[in-house]
């Protein structure tokens, strides 16, 4: 970490994060997992040791990083443990205090060896292929600062990936973007960025993985697909899948393109979750020698593979949602099915840990 500051110029500069990239994931997971290196995690056993479905009806927003995230007892939200739920994992959104100064809290993180998640406008960013052409919500790591030469260094691990300088004034407009809506993004525009960073933190390293803290993590996780919650407006589990499934269709009946384009944003974080945990579980399977553990880990897979008809047929259908709502119902019907055969996996696989 270098760091020169004078009254009125900066210049601070951490190591290059290393990149963290799956091809189901966001950049919500992609950046988590960036940071989770830093401090020596291993980004799958994190990100990966939960798997749930949560639906909050109201709550989707048009940004690839939108994360489903429940109401804790404080009565506030925490995007870091809804991601890695079994971890101390914790994250706050914030947003710079003086106006007059934008630059002060990156500052401070940096200075404290603490890279900064921020969210942009691709639409600004000269290395992201919807430069000038398309606006959608996007999430990149701040991980220096030169106000003396003009430039903010950031990470991007999603594809075409890219880690370097970006002039201060393009980041600006990409960090303050009203990322107005775009006719050719429905699902990522539409969602002022308002200068938003992520504090994330890891308050424990994670204790080595086993198969008897495995079996846990699981035992929580099949419970909570065959368990009502207690809170009557999250759907939760199967039954809440249930419900968000037909509600989509009757929506599309309907004619209602909105639930097409909350679907797209909210099925990505599903999908991204699913694809993290059956990785992980096919990873502990080989590892420890359990084809059963190996072979759920498949099944969670296929729950995410799943989510690729449901979403992409939904993004297809914008334009005339009542025209693919059948296709929309068979699609929801495989991947219950999947879900019901994966939950199952995980539930012997648990049962023998």
């Amino acid at each position: 970490m270098t760091v020169d500051a004078t009254a009125r110029t900066y210049m601070i500069t951490g190591p290059e994060p290393e990149w963290w990239y799956r091809d189901l994931i966001s950049c919500l997971q992609a950046t988590f997992g960036s940071l989770l290196i830093r401090e020596g995690a291993d980004p799958l056993a994190v990100l990966g040791a939960g798997w749930r479905f949560l639906h909050l009806p109201g709550d989707v927003r048009s940004e690839e990083f939108y994360y489903p995230c429940p109401t804790g007892e404080s009565g506030g939200t925490d995007l870091g443990a809804a991601l890695a739920p079994h971890h101390d994992l914790h994250a706050r959104w914030w947003q710079p205090a003086d106006e007059n100064d934008v630059w002060r809290e990156v500052r401070a993180s940096l200075a404290d060896d603490r890279p900064v998640i921020a969210a942009v406008d691709n639409f600004h960013l000269p290395f992201r292929p919807a430069y000038g052409d398309v606006h959608a919500a996007h999430l990149v790591v701040i991980y220096g600062l030169d106000e003396t030469r003009g430039v903010v260094h950031v990470s991007d691990a999603m594809p075409p990936a890219f880690r370097g300088a970006v002039p201060i004034e393009k980041f600006l407009s990409s960090w303050g973007s009203a990322n107005p809506t775009d006719d050719q993004d429905a699902f990522f525009s539409d969602s002022q960025i308002g200068r938003r960073c992520l504090d994330v933190r890891l308050d424990v390293p994670p204790a080595p993985l086993t198969p008897e803290l495995l079996g846990g993590y699981l035992r929580i996780d099949a419970a909570g697909f065959t368990t009502a919650s207690p809170d009557s407006s999250a759907r939760t589990g199967l039954a809440g899948y249930d419900e968000f499934a037909a509600e989509l269709v009757e929506r599309c009946r309907a004619a209602d393109a909105g639930a097409l384009r909350e679907l797209y944003p909210f099925g990505w974080a599903m999908q991204a979750q699913a694809s993290l945990h059956g990785e992980l579980l096919r990873r502990c399977g080989r590892a420890w020698d359990d084809p059963a553990l190996a072979g759920a880990g498949r099944a969670v897979e296929a729950v995410a593979h799943a989510w690729t008809g449901l979403r992409f047929t939904g993004a297809h259908g914008l334009e005339d949602p009542r025209a693919v709502a059948s296709d929309i119902a068979h699609h929801a019907t495989v991947l219950r099915g999947a879900y019901q055969r994966a939950v199952d996996a995980v539930g012997a696989a648990a049962a023998r840990l």
